[in-house]
């Protein structure tokens, strides 16, 4: 999705230990959607998200996992952003 390489892969019912009643499906909806609003918000803030990549997986527990790889730039970036001195916002 967008600049960061937002992997949006498909669910594999071999990659999870399953336990019954745990719905695995949800938890990566889930962490698929969080991932989404994050690229969503960074992108809005200007950040630099080149080659940066999120991963949305389900936990052991059946609850959403995002993983994410950045570049130490985007983690400067974030950073900034947290911290409320940068980067400025791309005009609309």
């Amino acid at each position: 999705m967008g600049q960061m390489g937002f992997d949006v892969e498909e669910f594999d019912p071999d990659d999870v230990t399953w336990v019954r009643g745990v719905d695995y499906v949800a938890g990566w909806r889930e962490a698929t959607d969080a991932a989404a609003d994050l690229v969503a918000v960074l992108t809005a803030a200007g950040v630099p998200l080149d080659g940066a990549r999120a991963t949305a997986r389900s936990a052991a527990d059946g609850s959403g996992v995002v993983r994410l790889v950045w570049s130490a730039e985007t983690v400067r970036a974030v950073a900034e952003l947290v911290r409320g001195d940068g980067p400025e916002p791309l005009a609309a």
